[in-house]
């Protein structure tokens, strides 16, 4: 986000800066900690799901913890099923990690979006992001229990990123996954897409696979990490204390969201996401990303980077100020009315 970080979670830092950076008492049994205390509580506040801290484990990222568990559940060759397009750092991690990537593929409809659930065999794991990345789709409860019916058939775990759960747009309501389906599912969350606190490094996974859970602690104790003293610090107090500033934040990408949708110009297809603060602009031909850099001095995100269906898009973040977005969107307008990409920029 363009925007300045909760005051509570300055005023918490600052209190950990000058106080005890020692050891913490959690750091060898994270679960027992404040992280997953918050976690817990936030989960039963805000969604009505009473998670087991037990099962409750800390990560830098969520691509950190996504390899973990899938170094762990598969082996090169194991298929992944992912809704496409998709988030880029987890499309590589497939590829990296020799998991192939089994698309399950995002098509228009109506005002939103809906994705075919093809056949699932061959695969170990179901990705689901939910809310979408980059499409900003709230996954319904009908649509989740489908899915839940597909990955007990085909004997999957589901590891459901969850992180823009907190920037969901009324009337748009997210349901956890492990809700539905409990023991099958990995939940990955953390404070750094709603809260802007991309830097701090800091994740919750609460894993309810017994086996999973079993094969992550049979591993050596430190190999993978855990999440730092002030990223703790600053993911508690954001879900404990940061809500009026997720409320005026959230209000603020609402407007922005409208906003875009009056002033795209024509011919750009958009449809207003349910949740986050990304906006995915079809224009129906390639190229685009580069012709707004050049032409209009506006950074995207190239849509070929998120995979299958992604060719003729962009992602633009509109967490930033209405007066920035504003002069974005003047920007975009004038280089598609200049030509676009036929017509090179003359200064």
């Amino acid at each position: 986000m363009d925007l300045p970080t909760a005051p509570e979670v300055i005023a918490a830092l600052q209190r950990r800066a000058h106080g005890d950076l020692g050891y913490p008492t959690w750091l060898d049994n994270p679960s027992c900690g404040p992280l997953a205390e918050a976690f817990v509580e936030r989960m039963g506040s805000r969604y009505g799901w009473q998670p087991d801290p037990e099962y409750v484990r800390s990560y830098t990222d969520i691509n950190q913890a996504l390899q973990v568990f899938l170094h762990l559940w598969t082996r090169p060759g194991d298929g992944v099923a992912v809704h496409t397009p998709a988030y880029p750092p987890f499309l590589g991690t497939l590829e990296n990690m020799d998991r192939p990537l089994h698309p399950l593929q995002l098509s228009a409809d109506g005002d939103s979006w809906r994705f075919e659930v093809p056949d699932l065999s061959g695969c170990k794991v179901l990705l689901l992001v939910n809310p979408h990345n980059p499409t900003g789709r709230v996954f319904t409860r009908e649509e989740l229990t489908e899915l839940a019916e597909l990955a007990e058939r085909h004997d999957l775990l589901v590891i459901s990123d969850e992180i823009h759960a907190d920037l969901t747009h009324a009337p748009h309501q997210h349901i956890p996954f492990a809700t539905i389906l409990p023991e099958r599912t990995v939940t990955l969350t953390s404070a750094t897409k709603a809260f802007n606190l991309g830097g701090i490094r800091c994740s919750v996974a609460h894993i309810g696979s017994p086996e999973l859970r079993k094969a992550l602690d049979a591993q050596p104790p430190f190999l993978y990490g855990s999440a730092n003293l002030f990223g703790v610090e600053a993911t508690v107090a954001a879900w404990r204390h940061g809500d009026a500033w997720l409320q005026e934040t959230r209000a603020l990408l609402d407007r922005n969201r409208r906003t875009i949708a009056d002033r795209l110009p024509e011919g750009v297809r958009y449809r207003i996401p349910e949740a986050t603060y990304l906006a995915w602009l079809d224009y129906g031909r390639p190229g685009v990303q580069e012709m707004l850099e050049r032409d209009a001095k506006v950074m995207l995100s190239d849509g070929a980077t998120f995979g299958p269906g992604g060719a003729h898009c962009v992602r633009l973040n509109f967490a930033t100020t209405e007066p920035l977005l504003t002069e974005i969107l003047d920007r975009i307008a004038q280089a598609e009315t200049s030509g676009g990409p036929s017509q090179p920029h003359r200064s």
